[in-house]
């Protein structure tokens, strides 16, 4: 019966890559005006949903209010995982 090769034990442990290796090299911070507009873009998405329950905005409760706010808010999600 044929016998297996053996395996050569490494004496050093292998090497493990660096997180920091594996992220993005701009580690620059994100311009103010980035930070602005995130910040105003949740904050506009909720006000947007407050006031059509509070019946505040033209017409009478509308759907569209709704969906706007909840894309205003997504959209400032999607900006906070670039930021630094």
């Amino acid at each position: 019966m044929p016998v297996s090769k053996k395996r050569k034990q490494n004496s050093r442990p292998t090497q493990s890559k660096k997180i920091s290796s594996q992220m993005s090299t701009s580690n620059a911070p994100s311009p103010r005006w980035y930070t602005v507009l995130m910040s105003t873009l949740m904050i506009v998405g909720v006000l947007l949903i407050v006031l059509n329950y509070l019946t505040l905005l033209p017409g009478s409760v509308s759907r569209w209010y709704l969906w706007s706010g909840l894309g205003l808010i997504g959209a400032g999600f999607l900006m906070t995982t670039n930021y630094n």
